[in-house]
């Protein structure tokens, strides 16, 4: 027994010494792609010194000799490139439609999506449409990246990432095509204005009555407008009614740029001019929303330039600072939802499938064929079409195959697919420009993804949505709110209007401009800019703060930024629980009665402040959650899926009554006609059942930060058992889908409240002091998990604290982790 102990002793020691040396080796192995920040390296082909400075936060200020901006950009793609090669190939390859090569057929879907639009090779052919200056930045950052590739492949650090060892892939060089497409895919990621026609035609095939349709997708409020025909109406032989509520949907990867609907871009952004500033300086805010990943999508930065210096946020990958500021002008973004996508069912010959009816009479697709390699697993071919209003869509894109006549097809019009796109010549002007002048002429040469953008300089504030807008024709049928007949000439885009048509608003009388993607006015179609606009709610919240003040400070603008009531709530509550309020005595404990006095005695003394500690908020949402599927659920049926999150002005029209909206609380299917104090009261009932039964607590107990976790995840190893807990960082938050401080929730799943898109920069400017202005991001700079700098930032943003925005150089270097001196080789 003694000699079977030992043996046992022996052989677990072993096993033990074997699980350390093998973690050892992974740390080794891991700890290799670590950037050594502190050091001096000889670079071919540079004509200039470049410094590095990281700041203690490792933000890197990047100068050069001489002033060379060449040298600059140069430096730039080197430090994306130490603390982001992951990122950036990974993107890369979206755009290519070559994730399969790497992840093997879970990312196929994804792949055959974009080699439809085949925004790479678009990418390419605009490399030539750029100027000179914006030419030789890109190619001096390409340079600056391979720059890096190279040393990591001479001096074995670690293949440059620790996921390379887990996803092996050679990487090749980086050039100028690559940056370009890198803001293409930012278009995919910010464009939802296919899915809002395909959903409205979804949902007329289902509603006969448009009143009803009017409620459940309604206007944002302002001027009517004219009434649009039944979809089915322009396809009276369709069969397609009895199949409009179900179809596949779009792919689910993490990797996946295509976002579903109620998470398509957001952002908030604001400016004070003079007269509305406590120190008589602009003041510029801004917040730009996506979704949350770790690392942040966001790269916080420092460049010298001829020009002078900026700061702010740029995308690892592109040579471009997005949101930020210099010593005399601020810039900030937010997703303006100008229509720029249309829709086009297209006729195919009955006798030829390969052609398509044009006003003209038929004609061939253009087609070409692209060939995905998959990992472990066989090539496959496409067969891709393209028509002249767009590339034919497969029938899953965004369910188009739903509202698709037999014997048609569907494709899509889009400004990002124009193959001579000088958005990125517009962007790189924008953050050399020194006025809001020059950095208005500087936008009419963006083309998507439209965006609005807010400008501060020393003296002046402006407002301009910049991008294309389409030109259609006054008489188009459908008014590019749902899929058109593409052989109808009116139907079809005309060109884009001239960039002086885009929405402006410059020097305002009133002192202060801002955005929450909300509507920006009221014009008759086609100058109309969208219908469909990304915000009714914090707008009014925004409004409020702004006018709550004569005069603005940075702290006002802070305050605005990381505001967490909700207007919503304010206005929706009195509405719904309006015959629930005093229900009598107090009922039994235990019962649901009594669950449903507590949690209305606690809304009723709430003040709509969606705070992480409280348990009001989650009542609530849970509760607006269960109304709004209760509503539309009978009317629906499957369709009720695709509204995941409660849409404030249906629920309002509802309860409100507003043009006969209050026939939606009667279900359908019963004897028994409901009113809308039923329904509030039945699914109130429901709220709470489904919160004990995940939480498993009192109501008083409950949290609202417990839901509403932010979850920072790793696209691709987050999901990984063990990994995920070192790759993943998650926090309770505060906020919602309506506050100021926006964080999105899920909306499906059996987390529903979770935050999955919310501001990952967020940036306040004061141009009276510019060196006191601050920004932060949602995690950390470096992209390797092992780095002190892949968190460090994380708990500064959910605490809502910022670091200093600062141009002096003294400043960063006074507690510095590193700076990295480039030098040219000598031959």
């Amino acid at each position: 027994m003694l000699l079977v102990f030992r043996w046992l002793l022996r052989i677990a020691s072993v096993l033990i010494v074997l699980v350390v040396l093998a973690v050892l080796g992974v740390y080794y192995l891991a700890s290799r792609s670590l950037p050594d920040y502190n050091k001096q390296l000889e670079v071919a082909g540079l004509t200039s010194e470049i410094r590095i400075l990281r700041d203690h936060s490792d933000v890197p200020h990047i100068f050069a000799d001489r002033s060379d901006d060449a040298a600059v950009f140069f430096g730039l793609g080197y430090a994306h490139t130490q603390d982001r090669l992951w990122q950036m190939t990974v993107m890369r390859r979206t755009a290519q439609g070559r994730l399969s090569e790497v992840f093997g057929a879970a990312t196929l879907p994804v792949d055959k999506l974009l080699r439809r639009f085949d925004i790479y090779s678009l990418a390419r052919s605009s490399v030539e449409a750029q100027d000179a200056d914006s030419l030789a930045a890109l190619e001096a950052y390409s340079a600056g990246v391979n720059a890096r590739l190279a040393e990591i492949n001479a001096s074995a650090l670690g293949r440059g990432a620790p996921e390379m060892f887990l996803f092996n892939a050679p990487i090749s060089p980086w050039r100028p095509e690559d940056s370009i497409a890198i803001l293409k895919l930012m278009a995919v990621q910010l464009s939802g204005q296919a899915e809002e026609e395909i959903l409205r035609a979804r949902t007329s095939l289902l509603l006969k009555d448009e009143q009803r349709l009017r409620d459940l997708l309604p206007d944002m409020p302002g001027t009517g407008l004219a009434a649009l025909p039944q979809y089915a109406s322009l396809f009276p032989e369709a069969g397609f009614v009895h199949h409009a509520g179900s179809a596949p949907a779009l792919p689910a990867h993490p990797l996946s740029p295509f976002q579903p609907r109620a998470l398509a871009g957001a952002s908030n952004a604001w400016a004070a001019a003079p007269s509305r500033s406590a120190t008589g300086g602009t003041l510029l805010a801004n917040d730009p929303h996506l979704g949350l990943t770790a690392p942040a999508i966001w790269y916080l930065a420092r460049l010298e330039l001829s020009s002078g210096g900026i700061i702010g946020a740029t995308i690892p990958g592109m040579p471009l600072m997005l949101v930020g500021r210099s010593e005399s002008l601020g810039w900030g973004l937010t997703s303006s939802y100008l229509d720029d996508q249309d829709v086009f069912i297209e006729e195919i010959n009955p006798d030829n499938r390969e052609e398509y009816r044009t006003p003209e009479g038929f004609k061939p697709f253009v087609t070409r064929r692209s060939i995905i390699k998959i990992k472990d697993e066989t090539p496959i071919t496409l067969t891709l079409h393209n028509t002249e209003n767009g590339p034919v869509l497969p029938s899953s894109f965004r369910n188009v195959g739903t509202v698709t006549p037999a014997g048609h097809v569907a494709a899509l019009a889009w400004t990002a697919l124009d193959p001579k796109d000088t958005s990125m010549s517009a962007a790189l002007r924008i953050m050399r420009a020194q006025s809001i002048d020059e950095a208005l002429a500087a936008s009419a040469l963006y083309i998507a993804p439209s965006q609005n953008l807010t400008l501060a300089d020393k003296t002046d504030i402006a407002l301009k949505t910049i991008g294309a807008m389409p030109r259609r024709a006054a008489s188009s049928e459908s008014k590019g709110r749902l899929p058109a007949r593409g052989w109808l000439a009116e139907n079809r885009w005309q060109g884009y209007f001239p960039p002086t048509a885009n929405p402006e608003f410059i020097r305002p009388a009133g002192g202060i401009v801002g955005n929450t993607n909300n509507k920006l006015l009221e014009r008759p179609f086609p100058l109309h800019v969208s219908y469909d606009w990304g915000d009714s709610q914090r707008i009014q919240r925004w409004q409020r703060l702004m006018q709550g003040r004569k005069a603005h400070s940075r702290e006002s603008f802070v305050e605005a930024q990381l505001d967490i009531t909700s207007a919503t709530a304010r206005t929706l509550l009195p509405l719904v629980a309006a015959d629930l309020w005093f229900t009598g005595e107090a009922a039994p404990d235990g019962t649901p009665e009594r669950r449903r006095q507590i949690a209305l005695n606690l809304l009723a003394g709430w003040t709509g402040s969606m705070n992480e500690h409280l348990p009001e908020p989650l009542i609530y949402a849970a509760w607006m959650r269960f109304l709004q599927e209760r509503i539309i659920r009978d009317e629906l049926g499957p369709l009720a899926e695709e509204f995941t999150h409660m849409e404030p002005l249906f629920i309002e029209r509802v309860f409100r009554d507003i043009e006969g909206a209050g026939v939606w609380c009667n279900i359908i299917q019963s004897s028994a006609t409901e009113t809308c104090a039923d329904i509030a009261r039945l699914s109130l009932d429901d709220a709470l059942i489904w919160l004990d039964e995940v939480y498993g607590t009192s109501i008083e107990a409950l949290r609202w930060g417990d839901a509403h976790e932010a979850t920072h995840d790793h696209p691709v190893l987050g999901e990984v058992p063990l990994l995920r807990y070192f790759v993943n960082i998650r926090q309770s938050t505060s906020g919602g889908d309506n506050t100021l401080m926006r964080g999105r929730t899920r909306g499906t799943g059996p987390e529903p409240f979770q935050n999955v898109h919310a501001a990952g920069y967020r940036g306040v400017y004061d141009f009276t002091d510019p060196d006191s202005s601050i920004f932060i991001t949602s995690t950390g700079q470096s992209g390797h998990p092992l780095s002190r700098h892949y968190d460090d930032l994380a708990q500064l943003w959910r605490r809502g604290e910022y670091i200093t925005m600062s141009l002096d150089e003294g400043l960063a270097r006074a507690a510095s982790v590193g700076e990295t001196i480039l030098r040219p080789k000598q031959e």
